[in-house]
């Protein structure tokens, strides 16, 4: 151990789970390092040694990627480098050759000036308390010392093969599928995949480009759905997906050009589910239509809702012992059948696997689901130095007024017309907001409730309406 120079990161990267900042702004290659350092330490620690590292196609992931493995490699922990691609084959990679740990480089979802760190170590994530702990090493300068071995591994053939092992059944019907890889990292492991799966495949933009030249890799904005729709269209194709930039989001599209959005996959995902493990909890973040409990309830299952980011849901599915988990944001889980961590190539292929056995369609799954007139989730800005206070400020004034509040989660509050959401992001400097209720009416009463508080608190009266919308 040694008490070197302590290296202070911007307060704004140090996020509830993960590490991000704006490159060359907030975050650069000193940062990296330092927290290769810090995070190498929290390893020693814990009792490990190896560590996996990836990063995903973004301009500045390179750079980022050696400085943070120099770093770690200085705490005497030894490296697994496994190069360029999706989130999840990181993940993959910690379980499949038992690494003491995993950090990725990716800025997610973000624009492709932003980059930062997903980090699991001795078999959780890395978040909240845990990732403070990282910055208060760093700023003392209180880091283990040692000379780790790096060693290259290509992995990516291995974790095709596992996902390609998820359609453990017969097709008669293959299927005809659009699969839009929004120049994301996971175009090399779509290209594979596809060429492995029966069935017709077109691929959008599986060329890895860090630049996002084509729409910005965020499949819950259905505005980066366009070039989706109008492929499956084109090719009749029975339904269509899109990753996020990391490749742990999914989004899908019906044959006739619906969304599915992530809270309407996890009733499909959930039915199938609790036919083999009836009774089993499934976990859905806040942001989750009052639909989606309401059918894991009928189902016979344990539903539990929960806050909001992939290392909260992951942990709370150890702790529930849950089989599958799901967010509005299009992360998708899976323990049963696979490790429990957000893959959104694994769901796509488990979708296929759920549809050839079902025998019934996307678009027939999605309607026969039951209907509620909601917004998207939607994305008002404001500064990240600001959007926690206002979400207090607006409880505050919930709790005078003697509303029902859940606060799992920023604040979902029930009306006699259904529920609307405000809570801060952790990942932009934004403020989600979500309305569901029965019917248009309803609706525009609970937008005008949102709006209300909004005002209040100092945004613009137009901030919620222009985003519009809803499923």
């Amino acid at each position: 151990m040694t008490n070197s120079a302590g290296h202070n990161f911007d307060r704004s990267v140090l996020r509830e789970y993960d590490v991000r900042g704006v490159v060359g702004d907030t975050l650069h290659a000193a940062d990296a390092n330092a927290l290769g350092k810090a995070f190498g330490t929290m390893v020693r620690r814990s009792g490990g040694k190896r560590v996996a590292l990836g990063r995903d196609g973004r301009l500045s992931s390179p750079e980022l990627a050696s400085a943070l493995a120099d770093g770690i490699l200085s705490t005497g922990c030894d490296v697994v480098l496994i190069g360029r691609g999706p989130t999840p084959m990181l993940y993959f990679t910690v379980y499949d050759q038992k690494t003491d740990a995993g950090i990725m480089v990716t800025g997610s979802h973000n624009p492709s000036n932003y980059n930062g760190f997903k980090m699991v170590n001795a078999g959780k994530s890395v978040f909240g308390d845990a990732i403070q702990e990282l910055g208060k090493i760093a700023a003392a300068g209180d880091f283990e010392t040692g000379q780790g071995t790096a060693t290259h591994l290509d992995i990516e053939d291995r974790f095709v093969a596992r996902l390609v092992e998820e359609l453990d059944c017969d097709v008669p019907d293959p299927m005809t599928i659009v699969w839009d890889c929004g120049n994301g990292a996971a175009g090399d492991v779509v290209r594979k995949l596809t060429a492995k799966l029966p069935g017709k495949h077109h691929l959008l933009f599986d060329e890895i480009d860090g630049l996002f030249p084509n729409h910005h890799p965020d499949p819950t904005v259905e505005a980066n759905l366009v070039d989706l729709k109008a492929a499956v269209a084109k090719h009749n194709a029975d339904w269509g997906v899109a990753f996020d930039g990391d490749g742990d989001r999914i989004g899908v599209i019906d044959g006739k050009g619906n969304v599915l959005w992530g809270d309407q996959l996890l009733q499909i995902f959930a039915a199938d589910v609790l036919q083999r493990q009836p009774g089993a909890a499934i976990i859905a973040d806040v942001k989750a239509s009052q639909t989606l409990f309401d059918e894991v309830t009928r189902l016979g299952g344990n539903a539990i809702m929960w806050k909001t980011g992939h290392s909260l849901i992951k942990t709370k599915m150890i702790e529930a012992k849950a089989p599958s988990a799901g967010e509005m944001s299009g992360h998708i889980f899976f323990a049963e059948r696979y490790y429990g961590y957000d893959d959104a190539t694994y769901a796509a292929v488990r979708l296929y696997r759920i549809l050839v056995q079902s025998g019934i369609s996307l678009a027939q799954w999605r309607e026969a689901m039951p209907v509620a007139v909601n917004t998207p989730e939607t994305r008002i800005d404001c500064p990240d130095d600001r959007k926690f206070a206002l979400i207090e400020e607006v409880r505050a004034r919930l709790d005078d007024a003697g509303a029902e509040v859940s606060g799992i989660d920023g604040v979902r509050v029930s009306t006699d017309d259904g529920w609307w959401l405000l809570r801060a992001s952790n990942t932009q400097p934004a403020i989600v907001a979500r309305c569901e209720a029965g019917d248009d009416a309803g609706l525009a009463r609970l937008k005008v409730q949102v709006t209300d508080q909004l005002v209040k608190s100092g945004l613009s009266s137009d901030d919620f309406f222009a985003l519009g919308g809803g499923h």
